[in-house]
């Protein structure tokens, strides 16, 4: 899967990825210790949805496109979208849609002073642009290095509270296996932090091994959310979207079983589950 940042920014995958890392970054700033993000595989950080590579794809016209004109909605189903939102509408403060904010600065944009973001990205060219957006941000810092020695190298933070992110690219065939495993080595060495993972779904065999591989070293403290499409947007492409959370806030689930059916209604998704292990 040749996964190119600016091509997919903005699709249904990050809007679905993007509103849980936004919920999860509010739920810790709801209490008065600081914490820290660990973002392995960052990308550029800022999209322009009308450069040349989002235009070609125009996914994100069937992702953040419909999920903008919510951005004024507040009450459920549609309130767990609020805090992925109002970061967005930062980067567009005119009210039309044309940059979209990646992780590292969806949570950069969601830190207390008290707060740190490491940021990495190891391909040259998305590296700078990381650099660049993060440019004068005291709290956050953007690291070249490779997102899989990442993972095992920053943790434990000495926070000790906060929420490691892995978003890889899935360029490589054994990358579910890398995923398992990277997540593996952190928990052992950081087992109270929180885990988001992304991973993409095209058939359900690769997903459900990495999910049953997790739950082999994290038991019951697993909560998988996939957002399924009818079938794919283009021949051999993504059908879904999938994260696996470790250590969850106790409110999450919850709020994705009636958030991610709506969410699958409005994208057209066939089907929108959240649910422990699986």
């Amino acid at each position: 899967m040749n996964y190119r940042h600016a091509f997919h920014a903005g699709n249904f995958a990050d809007v679905h990825k993007h509103a849980v890392l936004a919920w999860i970054l509010t739920y810790l700033r709801g209490k008065p210790a600081a914490f820290r993000v660990i973002d392995t595989h960052a990308g550029e950080g800022r999209y322009d949805l009308f450069s040349r590579d989002a235009c070609r794809s125009g996914e994100w016209r069937d992702g953040i496109g419909p999920v903008w004109k919510l951005r004024a909605q507040r009450r459920a189903p549609y309130a767990f979208l609020a805090p992925y939102l109002d970061v967005v509408c930062e980067f567009n403060p005119g009210g039309e849609l044309r940059n979209y904010p990646g992780s590292p600065l969806i949570c950069a944009s969601l830190l207390r002073p008290q707060d740190r973001l490491i940021a990495c990205e190891l391909e040259p060219r998305s590296a700078a642009l990381l650099a660049a957006a993060l440019r004068g941000e005291r709290r956050a810092k953007a690291v070249a290095i490779d997102g899989w020695t990442a993972l095992g190298a920053y943790v434990p933070p000495k926070e000790r509270r906060g929420l490691v992110v892995v978003d890889p690219p899935f360029e490589d065939p054994h990358e579910f296996h890398r995923l398992s495993d990277g997540l593996a080595t952190a928990y052992r060495k950081w087992p109270s932090g929180i885990y988001l993972a992304w991973y993409p779904i095209k058939e359900p065999k690769e997903p459900d091994a990495l999910a049953r591989r997790v739950r082999r070293f994290a038991g019951a403290k697993v909560l998988r959310s996939e957002l399924i499409l009818a079938e794919a947007r283009r021949p051999g492409g993504l059908r879904g979207s999938g994260l696996i959370v470790i250590n969850p806030p106790f409110t999450l689930e919850r709020q994705l079983r009636v958030f991610l059916p709506a969410l699958g209604e409005l994208l057209s998704a066939s089907a929108a589950a959240a649910h422990l292990g699986g």
